[in-house]
């Protein structure tokens, strides 16, 4: 079991490499054309909206009750099966066109909830409100394709819906390179990219649906009791799996009361805490929900639990030296990526230091992704719920003590100190439920991972170069310091962990008896 569920996160993380990769492309293309200004400030807003409600509905709360309904009705046959996605999707693509109607054209009042703080300045209102116009319908084309991209999963096609991101990528560099040139607003350039990449993310997963047959022609469906069972899940989920990406909204929608250049800042030293989060985080869960809705549906307890271990122990494994790398390389990191152009090395500082803050979270982001499949999975999105909501009671609180004392690093800190609490309080509801019971060998595991971090630690303190060098350096010289810093630091890490007796090649084999 383990040692399959390795491979299909392996070929999940892959993809989302290549993905990830193009996204780092994308943004060293944005913050150079740019930076950090107005015009970038504005776009980011007006993709975050679109995108915080494609995470909402779709990649979260819908993905979540969709998946563990499928399972169950692909025990009951191919016509039930098809029967339930035709009405599913049939109902799911009505009511995002409306929302997106809706959505279109209420783009200004929209911009005034996200971002109060544009109140005022009329140039950035109009401007936020005409590009969100464009960029909203992304929810409706990517709402479909997570859709698209959940029905594959379920049946083992993992690497189509991971490598689907490669094209919003795609067309958000091609747009900026060679359409902002042509436009009286250059940054409209960006929207649009995200608008036909969106489009072309869903007609790209379309043919892999025919070839597994689940392709059956849409239709209203919302009395049909599967989609009904569906909705039953969706609602509280909608919130609960959805709390990280809400803070990170209350973090731009405050930070629309900092200065110019503090939305950009957060924006960036966002994306790279994203990359480990989803090459890794975002691909363990997106394997293990599929694996634990079939052992839910099969009354497979033990086998149930086996999979959350198993899953907790890889966290710690890769999260760990992830989180140490983010904050520690965090300077130069941004320095390497996006300070070119109109990104300023004093960009690149600020930017460091929210991530710094973010980094300290990066575990339990991928914690949260790991343990919300073990409620889901067994339909229960009832107590996510409740953890999200006092988790994002506190965030807010939060964030009004350190936005005032540190600025927009103190909205990244109470983003990280918030989903330390959901994390811990999945975990414990857990072990209430009796769901998961750890295996035999934590504590000795937890001492043996001690060593190699602090090993890394020590490596970075000394070898890593001055910001005032990284500063002074070309891009090439930036990249091979980067390259051959964090190649040394892996490669001493995993050898440590091996002399420590950790043996990676073992913890594919776990047993499940």
């Amino acid at each position: 079991m383990s040692e399959k569920l390795f491979k299909s996160t392996a070929i999940v993380s892959m993809m989302t490499f290549i993905s990830r990769i193009l996204g780092f492309i994308r943004d060293i293309v944005i913050a150079r054309l740019f930076g950090a200004g107005l015009g970038a400030d504005v776009f980011f807003v007006a993709f975050k909206i679109p995108n915080f409600l494609r995470r909402l509905f779709a990649e979260g709360a819908f993905s979540q009750a969709f998946i563990p309904v499928l399972a169950e009705y692909r025990d009951r046959g191919d016509k039930d099966l098809k029967d339930l996605i035709a009405s599913t999707s049939g109902t799911l693509a009505t009511f995002l066109f409306i929302i997106t109607a809706i959505g279109v054209i209420a783009a200004p009042v929209l911009i005034m909830i996200f971002a109060p703080g544009f109140i005022g300045d009329d140039y950035k209102i109009n401007l936020a409100g005409n590009l969100l116009k464009i960029t909203f319908p992304y929810l409706f084309f990517i709402s479909l394709t997570a859709l698209a991209g959940a029905i594959l999963n379920s049946f083992g096609k993992f690497a189509v819906p991971a490598f689907t991101p490669v094209f919003l990528n795609i067309s958000l560099i091609s747009c900026a390179i060679w359409l902002s040139p042509n436009l009286a607003e250059p940054v409209t350039a960006l929207a649009w990219g995200v608008f036909i990449g969106g489009l072309i993310q869903l007609l790209f997963q379309i043919p892999f649906l025919m070839r597994i047959g689940q392709l059956p022609k849409p239709r209203w469906g919302w009395q049909d009791s599967g989609v009904q069972q569906i909705i039953k899940l969706m609602l509280p989920a909608m919130f609960g799996v959805s709390v990280a990406q809400i803070n990170l909204l209350l973090d731009t929608l405050l930070a629309s009361f900092l200065v110019t250049g503090s939305i950009s800042w957060l924006y960036y030293s966002d994306r790279l805490v994203e990359f480990p989060l989803g090459i890794f985080g975002i691909a363990l869960a997106t394997v293990i929900l599929p694996s634990l809705s079939k052992k839910h549906a099969s009354k497979s307890k033990d086998e149930f639990s086996h999979t959350i271990d198993w899953a907790l122990r890889w966290v710690f494994i890769i999260g760990t030296p992830a989180a140490i790398g983010l904050i520690w390389l965090a300077e130069p990191l941004l320095l390497s990526l996006f300070q070119y152009g109109e990104f300023s090395a004093p960009d690149a500082h600020k930017a460091s230091l929210s991530l710094m803050a973010y980094g300290l979270g990066l575990l339990p982001f991928i914690f949260i992704k790991v343990l919300a499949p073990g409620y889901y999975a067994r339909q229960d999105t009832k107590t996510p719920v409740k953890i999200g909501i006092i988790a994002m009671v506190v965030n807010m609180v939060l964030n009004i003590i350190l936005m005032l004392q540190f600025a927009h690093v103190g909205l990244a800190l109470a983003t990280s100190l918030s989903a330390m609490l959901n994390a811990l309080l999945l975990y414990i509801g857990l072990r209430k439920l009796g769901v998961y019971l750890p295996r035999a060998g934590w504590r000795r595991f937890i001492v043996q991972l001690i060593i190699p971090n602090i090993a890394l630690i020590a490596l970075l303190f000394w070898f890593t170069p001055e910001t005032i060098e990284w500063v002074n350096s070309g891009v090439w010289q930036r990249f091979m310091m980067l390259f051959g810093l964090i190649s040394v630091a892996m490669a001493t890490y995993f050898i440590l962990l091996s002399l420590v007796g950790i043996k990676v090649k073992s913890l594919l084999k776990i047993s499940n008896s």
